[in-house]
């Protein structure tokens, strides 16, 4: 793996001609909204987090779950730099965005070409009926109006498997790229790391403010996401 610099870094994302982004928490964090599971996380202080965003949860003490989620919400929030650069990547050259992240930010930036991997905070649906249900609607109550049942969000829960054709999309987005630039994880969480296992010839850059042990990266820039994309 070879340390990059801010401007070596920026060279290969504008050399390449397919770019895929895989991005985490630390994309979203300049915007105000805290990643999980740092000291200063949604998840600091909590028992059990990830039960609270179970499935089981979900089923079986719903007020706890409901409770838990609405901690998530952030609609306020705006797309920072990190957002809007990779948007305008996608109006010069193929690009493509895989994002761990369910706060609807890359969405709000405009990018198109678009895997949200562990889905949306702001797609929900009435468990009973069916129904699509605005997310507006749920922060209100959790109880679907129109028949009773329980909404939820459309986010994969722990507990809960991917459906096919999410894995298969981000598996096309990073299989088109010549360049994939992993943006703000650890890059730990499966299956979303495992998306890279598959490369061949394309080089991966990860940016990120920790190293990342994983064996197939390539290039590695150390620090502040939103510092590079300023100067993009």
């Amino acid at each position: 793996m070879k340390t990059m610099t801010i401007k070596e870094s920026i060279a290969l994302m504008r050399q390449a001609e397919n770019i895929t982004f895989l991005t985490g928490a630390g994309v979203s964090t300049p915007s105000g909204i805290p990643d999980y599971r740092s000291l200063q996380g949604v998840y600091q202080g909590m028992t059990a987090p990830e039960y609270l965003l179970s499935h089981t949860a979900l089923i079986q003490e719903p007020a706890k779950f409901y409770e838990f989620v609405q901690l998530l919400y952030h609609p306020d929030a705006k797309p920072n730099v990190i957002h809007q650069k990779m948007a305008a990547f996608e109006k010069r050259k193929p690009t493509r965005i895989v994002t761990q992240n369910i706060d609807g930010l890359h969405s709000k930036a405009g990018s198109q070409q678009l895997v949200e991997f562990h889905g949306s905070l702001y797609h929900c649906h009435c468990r009973k009926c069916r129904l699509p249900v605005s997310w507006q609607d749920y922060l209100i109550s959790d109880v679907h109006e129109n028949c009773g049942g329980q909404i939820r969000l459309e986010v994969v829960l722990y507990e809960e498997g991917f459906q096919e054709a999410v894995i298969e999309n981000a598996l096309q987005a990073v299989a088109s790229a010549d360049l994939i630039v992993i943006v703000g994880t650890t890059f730990q969480v499966h299956p979303f790391c495992d998306l890279i296992n598959g490369k061949t010839q394309q080089k991966v850059l990860a940016i990120n403010q920790t190293p990342l042990g994983h064996p197939l990266i390539d290039y590695f820039y150390q620090g502040a996401a939103e510092e590079l994309f300023k100067q993009v």
